[in-house]
């Protein structure tokens, strides 16, 4: 019999890490191009950055970001496919708003004892997203830390690297007085505001169909985290001028907003002027929580805002007729006031 290393007896089982590796290669590789020189098993990923010469004064734009406590969800429903897209996807929009599109991605995977396929699972979910947008899964990390983690969960964390013509850099710096704002919508909470969410929620049966919200609980909170490059890419390639995006995340349309607004000017949001997702309907039912308080925590239904001159708002919803129309740019000391409409 053969005995135990003293590294496993510790906690940490190497062969399960290198079949989680064997898993999730071919998903990994799906997603590389004729750009990257090396990717899973090299120290460092290596990407050919020669297409840069093509640009007149390329930008790099990187983010670095997780899915918070959407991971005890996952954990709770033992279902891992999807938040792999979700922060895909959040850090997608996260350079989009200044502009960028995509060149590749690392992720950072750790739990305190590793389960090669749920770690496949995650991976492959990272994966998908990043092939729909052809950006390169170029590496990552996958770590194991018993006493750190609890047993079961995991954390998600990843850096995308993008990049952007410095002239065509996005940075709400030409926001005028009377510009209007527009909102693509997002498919529920995204990947923010999950600590309320399952405290306000823990004592529903998460598996019932709920009338209200068409679907169940489970399936509102791990709805995908959308991303918003390609309906963005579209209105660029139709001509129109914007101005400036939010990506709301963390903080709502209250803290993020106001990031991209010059001084001396603020916004007023119109509620009433596009659809809430039920399941926020039922937070803030549940848990008693204020209307502020809400805007503050979650997006409320708005994934991205972007600002465009009054005169361009026909186009840009003839193009995107899911873009609604819900507020304007006000002079003011950088605020958002959220009002009924």
């Amino acid at each position: 019999m053969t005995q135990p290393s003293a590294y496993s007896q510790a906690g940490v089982d190497i062969e399960a890490g290198n079949r989680a590796t064997r898993l999730m290669t071919e998903a990994v590789r799906s997603t590389y191009g004729a750009e990257v020189l090396a990717g899973i098993g090299a120290f460092g990923g290596l990407f050919d950055a020669s297409v840069l010469k093509q640009m007149d004064a390329p930008v790099l734009v990187a983010s670095t970001d997780g899915v918070g406590t959407k991971t005890k969800v996952a954990a709770r429903l033992n279902r891992w496919d999807t938040i792999g897209q979700d922060l895909v996807n959040h850090c997608i929009n996260d350079i989009l708003v200044q502009g960028a599109r995509p060149l590749f991605f690392l992720d950072y995977v750790a739990s305190s004892r590793l389960n090669p396929e749920q770690i496949a699972a995650v991976v492959g979910g990272v994966a998908t997203a990043c092939r729909q947008v052809g950006c390169a899964l170029l590496g990552g990390e996958t770590a194991e830390m018993p006493g750190v983690y609890e047993s079961g969960e995991l954390d998600l964390a990843g850096t995308i690297v993008g990049v952007v013509e410095r002239a065509r850099l996005v940075d709400g710096g030409s926001i005028q007085e009377n510009d209007l704002i527009l909102a693509l919508p997002s498919t529920g909470l995204h990947t923010n505001g999950y600590s309320l969410a399952r405290r306000v929620l823990a004592d529903l049966n998460w598996d019932e169909t709920l009338s209200d919200l068409g679907c169940s609980v489970s399936d509102a909170l791990l709805a995908v985290h959308r991303s918003y490059l390609e309906p963005v890419q579209r209105l660029w390639a139709a001509g129109v001028d914007i101005r400036g995006m939010a990506h709301i995340t963390g903080g709502g349309v209250i803290d993020n907003l106001p990031r991209i607004l010059p001084v001396g000017l603020g916004a007023v949001i119109d509620r009433g002027t596009w659809r809430e997702p039920t399941i926020f309907d039922l937070i803030q039912e549940i848990g008693g929580i204020t209307d502020d308080e809400m805007f503050h925590v979650f997006n409320m239904g708005l994934g991205m805002l972007i600002v465009v001159a009054a005169d361009q708002v026909e186009t840009a919803q003839n193009i995107l007729a899911e873009a609604a129309r819900v507020g304007s740019i006000v002079a003011g000391d950088g605020t958002v006031l959220v009002r009924q409409r």
